[in-house]
């Protein structure tokens, strides 16, 4: 979970996939002939009563309004990025006139927007973008923002069912009244209340976005369906080392499940997401009872990254694989800086990286939720001020654990990045566009807390990570980058605070960069294109998902 704003083989789903035209032209009829087939010209003649049900279909389809899906997001860059990724891929897979409209919190909307300061909590105002793609607001009770210091995550929790589900409910309601009726209703982590606001409206089609490995799905969906005492065992025990067993999945490391399953008092600041995760595995869960259709998952993962996992939970589980979700793999580069929740540094860090040499460049970043203590960032600053290697660092004003840390760390960082000289000079910045950077050909390392969105960029770009994990999934993307693709490690920290040591860094550093780790990078690099390529498993499976929900099947 990230905190609210303050910030060789197809998936069973595309087995018998109809392939969508690209362009708004009639699909060829087909008619079955002996053990082959044949096509139907335009002039054959047929029967009649075949002629009339034919011209009726194709004249009800033509009444059917253009698809039209919902994404629903939690108030996060985490979940903003994949979701806008995603309406990108569904537009280019269904086409003809197909719209998909994102949905935040007002919170997160005005920071997106902030001429838009505006935005009322009932969702006024729906912004219209380029190539079918639309905004809008609605509100979970913070519309000021979530302050981590002051609020309360359970209250929150509660709030956003209560609030956000009677906004919602109010959008959806003035988007049918505009002739843009929700085809499909898809909402990202710990939100599955959306699914009831979307049916009562007749939405038939519910979708979870599953911005997370589809290995922690397992391990969530297995928790709730027998392996609880195994896991608390293993909680029980203080050993991170611990061996735990989940069906399906190689033998893991207690350090290597999501951390919210090692929640196990009531008092935990997160103990409110094990109900809220148990209820989402229950929706998913096929022939569960509710006599509700299906609800899919949508994994923003590919088959061969991932196999056990995706093996044990399809008997049980509605998988699309879609991943890796990642507009810059499909859309050329227009320059533009994307609509984040943080303001982009202006530093100009690209031209910087313009001037190193080839794979020279470690890039370093903790994300959108990590914060640092002062003691962090001055090993990291140690490390960089030995290593003769060019840095290019994301620091953001909020990433300081203390307030009062603020002017020691600048003083830090200008201290470490004047020292830098000659190849090994460093660029500190406070927010960057990621994929440009890690696309950058003179990066060679990726120092990440291996958040899903990084971990899947730096993969389809082939930049080998040193894993620094801190909380939720991170911890089970790391095992995956190190243990199963073998295009990074896991940095060791101390066990009292947390803390990464610089020699640490810089031993994990020289790993990563490895003639051997860089090959693995490359190797998964080209695994990871060819699955959302025209015609791969998961440009299949997306496909194949968009026509079913268009065709109400």
């Amino acid at each position: 979970m990230s905190e609210p704003v303050t910030e060789d083989s197809v998936s069973p789903i595309a087995t018998n996939r109809v392939d969508l035209p690209h362009s708004c032209s009639p699909v060829p009829r087909v008619k079955a002939h002996g053990q082959g087939r044949t096509r139907v010209s335009s002039n054959t003649i047929l029967p009649m009563e075949r002629r009339q049900d034919e011209c009726a279909a194709a004249e009800e389809k033509q009444q059917q309004p253009p698809l039209h899906v919902l994404v629903v997001t939690y108030p996060a860059q985490g979940h903003i990025t994949p979701a806008r990724h995603l309406a990108r891929r569904l537009v280019r897979a269904a086409g003809c006139g197909a719209r998909v409209t994102i949905c935040t919190p007002v919170s997160a909307f005005r920071k997106m927007f902030p001429e838009a300061t505006a935005a009322g909590a009932d969702g006024e105002e729906i912004r219209e973008e380029e190539g079918g793609i639309a905004y809008a607001a609605y509100s979970d009770g913070y519309d000021d923002g979530f302050d981590r210091a002051a609020d309360d995550y359970a209250r929150y929790m509660l709030q956003v069912r209560l609030e956000g589900a009677r906004t919602l409910s109010g959008l959806i309601r003035r988007l049918g009244d505009r002739g843009r009726p929700v085809t499909c209703a898809v909402y990202t982590l710990l939100m599955p209340w959306v699914a009831a606001v979307a049916r009562e409206h007749g939405v038939a089609a519910v979708a979870v976005f599953w911005i997370q490995p589809a290995t922690a799905l397992a391990a969530y969906y297995h928790y709730f369906r027998g392996s609880r005492e195994a896991v608390v065992a293993a909680a029980a025990s203080c050993d991170p080392c611990a061996e735990v067993r989940i069906p399906g999945l190689p033998p893991l490391m207690f350090r290597d499940l999501p951390s919210f399953l090692a929640v196990t008092s009531d008092d935990d600041p997160f103990a409110c997401l094990i109900p809220e995760f148990g209820e989402l595995m229950d929706a998913l869960e096929r022939d569960g009872g509710s006599g509700e259709p299906s609800t899919y998952v949508l994994a923003n993962t590919f088959d061969a990254m991932e196999r056990d996992a995706l093996a044990s939970l399809r008997p049980h589980v509605e998988v699309v694989t879609v991943g890796p979700v990642l507009s810059f793999l499909h859309d050329s580069d227009d320059g533009e800086s994307p609509n984040d929740l943080f303001d982009h540094d202006t530093a100009g860090y690209l031209h910087w990286l313009d001037t190193k040499p080839a794979k020279s460049v470690v890039y370093i970043s903790f994300g959108s939720t990590s914060v640092m203590s002062k003691t962090q960032v001055a090993e990291i600053a140690d490390a960089k001020k030995q290593a003769n290697r060019p840095f290019l660092w994301v620091l953001r004003r909020d990433n300081c654990r203390e307030q009062g840390d603020d002017d020691a760390i600048k003083k830090l960082l200008a201290a470490v990045t004047a020292a830098s000289t000659g190849d090994g000079g460093g660029m500190v910045v406070e927010w960057c566009d990621q994929a440009r950077v890690l696309s950058h050909p003179s990066v060679g390392c990726f120092v990440t807390h291996c958040g899903w969105n990084s971990t899947l960029e730096s993969v389809a770009c082939g930049v080998p990570t040193v894993a620094v994990p801190q909380y939720s999934d991170q911890g089970t993307n790391a095992w995956l980058m190190e243990r199963v693709l073998g295009v990074g490690v896991r940095a060791a920290v101390r066990s009292e605070d947390g803390v990464l040591e610089a020699r640490e860094l810089t031993r994990c550093v020289e790993v990563a960069t490895s003639d051997a780790v860089t090959a693995r990078a490359a190797a998964w690099k080209e695994e990871a294109r060819a699955a959302v390529a025209d015609g791969g498993a998961s440009d299949q499976s997306l496909r194949e998902f968009v026509r079913r929900i268009a065709s109400g099947s």
